[in-house]
Parts: structure tokens; C-alpha cells; sequence
């Protein structure tokens, strides 16, 4: 018999970040993984950040299993001028997020990949307070480097909060993305949402073999950015 589990877990997937921290807005917890081992002082390559949750911090994997980490791997291999920078916090929410993204933004960012949302979605966060969080989060990376070019992560949440709700959540990014011409993941976890092959035990982040296929899936979107 099929678990339960199993059958929402795509949706689940969505708000993966929230299993695992509690508050979780603080500097202080913020992971800055550099893709090189160049001394800070002579590199001078372009910086791609990851900013979201457990996600992007790589839950229950070795620091180099992130899909960040992999990504700045693939940019070494490639020799292309860019350090990949992972400033995922577990737990994060919009909101959470954009209580600390002053603090994140003090270092250039010439790429931006935001990846949150999830966590609200499981919590019932209203949509619209999600949407103006993720909104204002864009604008403010925008004010500060108006050339910085941004990858909007999509996300999705569980049937059992409404089919009102999970459409609307899940049309946020897509929204977000067009009005703010930014590129986007239609979903983070395509292909590895609900297979437990790829997925942690708790059902919800995925293992090693799932984390390269999401680096896959934002590789694709990374790429012509590059």
C-alpha cells in the first residue's frame, strides 16, 4: 500500500525548509560557501548568491552536496569567472528573509537566485503577505545593484490548504518573474518531489542523487545568465 506520505509529498517538498530550524533570521547563521580556494583578496570573479532555505542550505547533506556547492564546482570545471556563495538558512521564511537580505547584500552580487517561499506556504502565511516579501526582497537587491541579474526558485505547498490557495501560492512566481523580467524555476524540485529514491528519509529534502538533479534543474536556468 502506498504511503500517504508518498502521495502529497510533492507539495510538501515545496516548504521543505521548514522541518528543520527554528528562527532562523540571523546573520550569524548564514553559510557563505565560495566555490574556489583563491584568497578573497586577488578574486576577482563575478559572485552568484543562493539565497534561500533548506533547501539551498543543503539539509542533512555534507556542505560540498549542496546543490550550491555543485554549481560552483561546475563553474571551476568550466573556468568561468564566477564563485557561487550559498546563504541558505534553514527554517527561512519570506519574511525572514527579508529582515536579513541588507545584512546578505553588503558583499556584490552580480547573480541572484531566491529561493523562498515554501515555508510560508506550509504555515498558511497569506499569499499576498508572501508575494509583497518576495517583491520587496527583488527590489531591494535591484536598489542595491541594478545590474544584478535574478532567479526566481518556484515553489508549491500541500492540497490540503485548498485548491484556492495552492493555485494562488503556486502562481506567485510566475507572476513575480514577468513583472520584474527576472528568470525562473517554474520548480525546484521537478523530478525529485515525491520519488523517495530521491528524497532523505524524512520525505521532504532530497538525498544525494536528488540534490544533482535539482543542480541540474537550476544549472538550466543559470546557464544563459552566465
Amino acid at each position: 500500500m502506498l504511503k500517504l506520505r508518498h502521495v502529497i509529498c510533492p507539495a510538501i517538498l515545496m516548504a521543505s525548509a521548514c522541518s528543520n530550524n527554528n528562527n532562523s533570521s540571523s546573520p550569524a547563521r548564514d553559510t557563505a560557501t565560495t566555490s574556489a580556494t583563491t584568497p578573497a583578496t586577488t578574486d576577482t570573479r563575478k559572485s552568484i548568491l543562493f539565497f534561500g532555505n533548506s533547501l539551498t542550505a543543503g539539509y542533512g547533506l555534507n556542505p560540498e552536496e549542496s546543490f550550491p556547492t555543485l554549481i560552483g564546482r561546475r563553474l571551476d570545471s568550466l573556468h568561468l569567472p564566477y564563485k557561487a556563495i550559498n546563504a541558505g538558512v534553514s527554517g527561512e521564511t519570506s519574511a525572514g528573509g527579508l529582515t536579513r537580505i541588507n545584512w546578505v547584500l553588503r558583499q556584490p552580487v552580480d547573480i541572484f537566485v531566491l529561493e523562498l517561499g515554501g515555508n510560508d506556504g506550509l504555515r498558511g502565511i497569506p499569499v499576498n503577505s508572501t508575494r509583497d516579501n518576495l517583491q520587496s526582497i527583488i527590489d531591494t537587491v535591484h536598489h542595491r545593484y541594478p545590474a544584478c541579474r535574478i532567479i526566481l526558485a518556484g515553489m508549491r505547498v500541500p492540497p490540503n490548504l485548498g485548491s484556492v490557495y495552492t493555485t494562488s501560492f503556486h502562481e506567485i512566481f510566475a507572476e513575480l518573474a514577468k513583472k520584474n523580467n527576472t528568470a525562473l524555476i517554474p520548480f525546484l524540485l521537478e523530478g525529485v518531489g515525491g520519488d523517495p529514491s530521491l528524497n532523505q528519509p524524512d520525505g521532504i529534502h532530497p538525498n544525494t542523487k536528488g540534490e544533482k538533479i535539482v543542480t541540474e534543474t537550476v544549472w538550466k536556468a543559470l546557464r544563459p545568465l552566465l
